[in-house]
């Protein structure tokens, strides 16, 4: 359907997150797995569901990145499971995200009710003293934090889904 890293180098080839956490999930359902790494695993038959009762108000995914890793400057979303037109309208999904990043907040993401791939440019995040190796081996590990606060609610389930949320940036 999508081709989220494309052909030949992206800003993957100099890093990219080194894990992804968050909040709750949603229980393995037969052979449907819901976890976080789901919404970073460049399939889009996959989703993170998020594991609360409700619409999931509060619960976020968590992108931790190493001190070394190339700035962003791009936040690529597939909201909702876009695995099939009735997993994404069965399945709630987000309308607005709040992002944090080094833990203070940054944006708020408005995202469209579209079974499509929706790009946000942003000013460079990341750590900013990229001349130095020395000074960046100094530096902390940082991460991105996406708070779901708003959703369009799904036909018939309330589990709010995220099928990808994947980066673009400088420095590779």
């Amino acid at each position: 359907m999508w081709d989220p890293i494309g052909e030949g180098c992206s800003w993957y080839c100099g890093g990219g997150p080194k894990k992804v956490t968050a909040s709750s999930f949603l229980k393995t359902q037969g052979d449907y797995s819901y976890e976080p790494s789901n919404a970073h695993d460049f399939n889009y038959k996959t989703a993170w569901v998020e594991g609360v009762k409700g619409y999931g108000i509060g619960e976020f995914l968590t992108y931790e990145f190493t001190r070394n890793s190339p700035r962003i400057n791009q936040i690529n979303i597939a909201n909702g499971y876009v695995k099939s037109k009735s997993a994404y309208l069965n399945n709630s999904r987000v309308k607005k995200l709040k992002m944090y990043v080094f833990g203070k907040p940054y944006a708020i993401l408005h995202l469209k009710d579209i079974i499509s791939e929706q790009s946000f440019e942003i000013d460079p995040i990341g750590h900013l003293q990229r001349k130095s190796e020395n000074i960046l081996d100094e530096e902390d590990n940082w991460e991105i934090k996406f708070e779901i606060l708003e959703v369009y609610q799904g036909e018939k389930y309330d589990d709010v889904d995220n099928s990808e949320i994947y980066f673009d940036g400088l420095e590779v």
